[in-house]
């Protein structure tokens, strides 16, 4: 009888640890080609019943659906992003005033210091002083890395919806090469992975759109019922940053902070904007998160946590923004490949509240009925 070879478990596990490490690699490299074509991937696959329905039902070409289905993503966008840049323009004529609360801000806080801690404001600049007197080369640097950032930012935005278009064209093309790359017999399953996954992105995807939409929205309200001035675009600037995981609510109230000064120089008004904010993402993580997010990805959180630290560190806020649904697609890859079932199960959400070991057996997780 034919044998075949067996690897143990450590072998099988460090080939997979290392084809982790080649496609870390491959991407940190690859990164500024990489994470443009995965954006437009999923924006693609969220586009792709538009493109249907002008192709199929309204009987226009398919490559001119395609165009005006671009075109259409295009615009929308295009309008968000006019908002907030002549909204900017407008603010930035309120600069010399926020200049003068800011330093009226700093000596209130060199009073406070020098009543309650006895150091005088001669002290206190000194210390300030040194502190900053380092800081002129790497402000320089980080100067250098926005400048980078923004302009590998703008070439994104032409190369995504030509990218977009691209993938909408040729759909049929790559999963013609999927198909050819497997056998026959594993059509069934590649037809259920391709099914899954678009239906998982495009729900993500429209969750996190209704997601902005709402904390945009709640932020607005609240920031207008402060009386604080350009609360419609500082709603929607949290909004957009909320969908960058962890960090973006935080670069979102200090715009909000610095934004308020262009009204008054009141600690009461930052101390409104810290309760709107808090409030809001109370709503946010309790109840958006739960019910129009997480429940399309099926991704636990210390898996999600540890994915965007990864992402991030790799390919910046792309990534982040990326991590999610790379994981949501690997996941479903892995549920469907005997295996990568573990695996699967590693970045799954299921809560088992007991286990049992079975002599000879693997470890299984048993639900206890309620």
């Amino acid at each position: 009888m034919k044998q075949t070879l067996q690897f143990p478990f450590y072998a099988k596990f460090a080939f997979i640890l290392l084809i982790l490490i080649l496609i870390t690699i491959i991407y940190f490299y690859g990164q500024s080609v990489i994470s443009p074509l995965l954006l437009s991937l999923l924006f693609a696959i969220l586009l792709r019943p538009v493109s249907g329905f002008l192709n199929i039902k309204l009987r226009i070409p398919h490559t001119l659906a395609c165009v005006i289905t671009v075109l259409l993503f295009v615009v929308f966008f295009g309008i968000i992003l006019y908002f907030i840049s002549t909204q900017l323009a407008v603010m930035a004529n309120d600069w010399d005033k926020i200049k003068s609360n800011l330093a009226q801000h700093y000596k209130n806080i060199q009073l406070y210091i020098n009543d309650t801690l006895n150091i005088s404001k001669t002290e206190q600049d000194e210390m300030v002083s040194k502190a900053t007197s380092g800081s002129m080369d790497t402000g320089k640097q980080l100067l250098g890395t926005t400048l980078i950032s923004f302009s590998d930012s703008m070439m994104s935005l032409i190369t995504i919806p030509i990218y977009t278009f691209l993938i909408l064209l040729y759909r049929t093309h790559f999963v013609s090469f999927l198909c050819q790359l497997v056998k026959d017999k594993y059509h069934a399953t590649l037809q259920d992975i391709l099914k899954t996954v678009k239906t998982s992105v495009q729900s993500y995807i429209i969750g996190l759109l209704f997601e902005f939409v709402i904390v945009s929205v709640l932020t607005s309200i609240g920031l207008m019922i402060l009386g604080l001035k350009y609360a419609i675009l500082l709603g929607v600037i949290t909004g957009l940053l909320n969908l960058i995981p962890y960090i973006g609510i935080v670069i979102a109230g200090v715009l909000t902070v610095i934004a308020s000064l262009t009204g008054t120089s009141d600690l009461s008004i930052i101390l409104g904007i810290l309760i709107v904010n808090v409030v809001v993402q109370l709503i946010d993580n309790n109840i958006l998160v739960p019910m129009v997010v997480s429940s399309k990805v099926e991704i636990n959180s210390i898996a999600s946590i540890v994915g965007i630290i990864i992402f991030g560190m790799i390919a910046g806020i792309s990534g982040m923004f990326l991590a999610i649904p790379i994981m949501a697609i690997a996941k479903v890859i892995f549920d469907r490949v005997d295996s990568l079932k573990p695996w699967g199960y590693l970045l799954g959400d299921d809560l088992p509240k007991n286990f049992s070991w079975k002599k000879g057996k693997r470890l299984r997780a048993v639900q206890k009925p309620d």
